[in-house]
């Protein structure tokens, strides 16, 4: 085969600098570079390099038709261009606003149609704010409201859908609460419980359908709850109750 057709092709695209309103005076300052750093290019990276050396032009692409110029650009604006941009067409361009608006004017963007969006959101709003996000449709929003949220609040999320968002939930609710979760439907729920609900409380677990919620709660239930699982079906609960009832 001809070495010529064997060579790869450059694809690298190149605008044409003919038409670029920057030629008299970017490209003759060697602030852009066909091919390399061009704002007119389709190639998200050489564009982000033209920012990055002309950031005072960012302001004059904020309305651009091509959404990766406003999303790159928006990385540079100002924060009062930034709240002009709220209502971009693009969730790309949604979502630079999501990381670089102050927190106060984020509320806009609570209902964002857009999960990447909406996370960026649920990561950064004030606390008094966040839990207009608990009910949201999406999971992974939910599960950065869990993280968030005070665990005092996080009641609302006792009996949230998706297991991760509960399994969160159990992690960091008051132990005084804990006792709402003890029959949740997911083992790894219940064994989350059994790590961190008052030792007063662990009846239940003791007799839980899964050996491992029950070898889980022998380690802090009180000896005199012990007696009923000497004859555990498991052979780990027994050993563990026989070892509790031995050593202390």
């Amino acid at each position: 085969m001809n070495a010529a057709v064997m060579e790869e092709k450059d694809v690298t695209p190149v605008a044409d600098c003919a038409r670029c309103p920057h030629r008299s005076d970017r490209l003759r300052a060697g602030r852009c570079t066909p091919g390399d750093v061009c704002v007119r290019a389709s190639s998200g990276r050489q564009i982000a390099r033209f920012f990055n050396i002309n950031p005072d032009l960012a302001e004059h692409y904020a309305g651009d038709e091509f959404w990766e110029r406003r999303a790159i650009a928006a990385r540079y604006l100002s924060q009062q261009h930034l709240l002009q941009m709220i209502d971009d067409p693009d969730e790309v361009v949604r979502r630079v606003l999501a990381y670089r608006l102050p927190v106060e004017n984020l509320g806009p963007l609570i209902t964002d149609p857009d999960r990447e969006v909406r996370i960026t959101v649920a990561d950064r709003l004030p606390e008094n704010l966040l839990e207009q996000l608990v009910t949201d449709e999406d999971c992974l929003v939910r599960q950065y409201v869990a993280k968030r949220l005070k665990p005092g609040r996080l009641f609302r999320m006792i009996k949230d859908p998706d297991r991760e968002v509960r399994k969160t939930v159990a992690g960091r609710l008051p132990d005084e609460s804990l006792g709402l979760m003890i029959d949740d439907e997911a083992v790894e729920i219940r064994l989350v419980v059994a790590e961190r609900v008052d030792s007063d409380y662990l009846e239940p677990l003791l007799h839980d359908g899964d050996w491992r919620v029950r070898l889980t709660a022998i380690q802090r239930a009180p000896l005199s709850r012990l007696g009923a699982l000497i004859d555990d079906e498991d052979e780990d609960v027994r050993t563990a109750v026989k070892e509790r009832l031995k050593t202390e």
